[in-house]
């Protein structure tokens, strides 16, 4: 039985979760992050992960593409400029890495599918840019609090200051409230089944990205992979 038999009075939100738990899973139990922030590897670590991340959310925020899909029906509701991380990242990176930081990052090869993957959806496909947002942003505002507050007391960075300024949403004064919102407009999203599966799929996809970095990160570092996603 797929995700979306016999489900029509399940919430979408609760659909798209339960459905990809086991990709979420995996996600959170490998073992990169976990090494990282227990103190197993350095600050050079996080830093690597950080510019990762700036590509990743280079194209999730793509200001064209942001721009198209505003007045989308699907996608449009979930175009919130509050959430934007891009301008945080680059203030980490900063001061991780110096004034000259974009000369000197790359992405690893799964960051780079990971980044095609997300702008492919923004351009073509609004449903699936939709199991993008969802997968990354209720994550930061979720799991991506444990890793501020352990990198925080793991490398001295100041409370939600330079360092860790991807994981503080200024704009948004009640995370938790905002995350009710944010599943509430998952419940109305206007699909058929058909479509609610292949954004379910579209999910579980980018679970399996994310993981595929902390893959490659682990590789780098002489480790796993992890990443304590919890939307």
């Amino acid at each position: 039985m797929d995700a979306t038999s016999s489900t029509s009075s399940v919430p979408f939100s609760t659909l798209i979760r339960n459905a990809s738990h086991e990709q979420h899973t995996e996600a959170e139990n490998s073992t990169f992050m976990s090494d990282m922030l227990g103190g197993r590897l350095g600050v050079d670590a996080y830093r690597r992960y950080t510019e990762q991340l700036w590509f990743v959310y280079r194209a999730l925020e793509d200001t064209d593409s942001a721009a198209r899909l505003a007045g989308d029906p699907v996608a449009g509701p979930f175009v919130q400029p509050e959430l934007d991380r891009t301008a945080a990242l680059e203030r980490d990176l900063a001061h991780l890495a110096g004034p000259g930081w974009r000369a000197e990052i790359t992405p690893l090869p799964a960051t780079a599918a990971y980044a095609e993957r997300v702008a492919h959806c923004a351009r073509t496909w609004p449903g699936g840019y939709v199991a993008h947002h969802y997968t990354r942003y209720l994550g930061d505002l979720s799991g991506g609090q444990i890793i501020r507050g352990t990198a925080e007391k793991t490398w001295g960075f100041a409370r939600k200051g330079d360092g860790v300024r991807f994981y503080v949403f200024e704009a948004i004064g009640n995370p938790a409230a905002f995350k009710r919102g944010y599943r509430e407009l998952l419940d109305a999203l206007p699909l058929d089944d058909l479509e609610k599966q292949r954004v379910v799929d579209e999910c579980k996809r980018a679970f399996a990205l994310n993981t595929a970095v902390f893959r490659e990160l682990g590789e780098e570092f002489g480790g796993g992979a992890s990443g304590p996603l919890s939307a």
